[in-house]
């Protein structure tokens, strides 16, 4: 009965595959999929799904106007780059923002969902940005929210 349970568990959190663990870029540290494969992409951290059907981007930067208010620094991303559409939330105890797009894929190959996560904390920038088969929506989707909503805070120059 207890490995039922175990198996249960697992299951429900959505097999070993997608355990996460800490991980630091920069001034923040995210929970990442454990078993996803980590490289850089044009500056960007790029973790791969095992089963290569998704993936996400994670950029880290400073915000250039000295004494930003947090939010006023979140408005400021959500309007450079599509104002509507997104919601508004708290993560890392900090102003942030997520949005939910369908679109094509470049190759012609299907549909393909990209959720956003964007967020400041008046210092620093970040996003999160989840591109994945949309036929795989139901899988991966709640992946993406764990993810996206995990970011924390780190200290200058710490890990």
């Amino acid at each position: 009965m207890m490995v039922g349970t175990f198996l249960s568990l697992m299951l429900a959190a959505g097999g070993s595959a997608d355990a996460l663990s800490a991980y630091p870029v920069k001034s923040i540290s995210l929970k990442v999929p454990a078993a996803w494969t980590h490289s850089m992409a044009d500056g960007s951290d790029k973790f791969l799904a095992p089963s290569g059907d998704a993936y996400f981007l994670v950029d880290v930067g400073a915000v250039q106007t000295a004494g930003m208010k947090a939010q006023v620094c979140v408005d400021k991303i959500v309007r450079s780059i599509g104002g509507t559409g997104w919601t508004r939330l708290s993560v890392g105890g900090q102003p942030a923002a997520t949005r939910s797009d369908s679109d094509t894929a470049a190759d012609g190959s299907g549909a393909v969902q990209t959720v956003t996560y964007v967020g400041c904390n008046g210092k620093t920038t970040w996003s999160v940005v989840f591109h994945l088969e949309q036929g795989k929506q139901d899988r991966f989707a709640p992946l993406a929210q764990k993810v996206g909503t995990s970011v924390t805070f780190t200290r200058a120059g710490g890990k």
